[in-house]
């Protein structure tokens, strides 16, 4: 039997990453989680369902500052409007669709974060791998094939 997730603390997770507890703030990291890989204009439009007004620019600096805390992390795959996501502290990679857009989490192939192993890193101290796996969505599939 699947017990229930228990619900993000957002306020506790503000208060640790040094940032004031504020309604834009927790309706944002709100709207990531429930809405995982949404863009800037989705956010928003989630976000105002919530607390009615809430300028464009307050969304984008909230966006920004979780984003700078560690609460959240901005993709940005070749050719795409950037999202945002709540998986955060690990270093997994997506799965885009060409035809819709879809993005789908996709954890590493093999062992603890084999790809952060370059087979040369020119002197860097490699902290994040970035991989896009590109194909086509079940349902773009089908419709295809329909």
């Amino acid at each position: 039997m699947l017990l229930p997730m228990a619900a993000p603390d957002f306020p506790t997770a503000l208060r640790e990453a040094s940032l004031r507890v504020t309604q834009p703030r927790l309706a944002v990291l709100n709207a990531v989680h429930e809405h995982p890989h949404a863009d800037t204009e989705a956010l928003i439009g989630h976000v105002r369902a919530r607390l009615g007004t809430v300028s464009h620019q307050a969304v984008y600096d909230v966006l920004r500052a979780l984003t700078e805390a560690g609460l959240l992390r901005r993709i940005q795959p070749a050719g795409a409007t950037a999202r945002y996501e709540a998986r955060v502290g690990d270093n997994h990679h997506h799965v885009v669709c060409r035809s819709c857009g879809a993005i789908a989490d996709v954890d590493c192939a093999v062992g603890h974060a084999p790809c952060l192993t370059a087979s040369d890193d020119h002197g860097f101290v490699v902290d994040e791998a970035e991989v896009v796996y590109w194909g086509t969505c079940p349902e773009c599939a089908a419709v295809r094939t329909a």
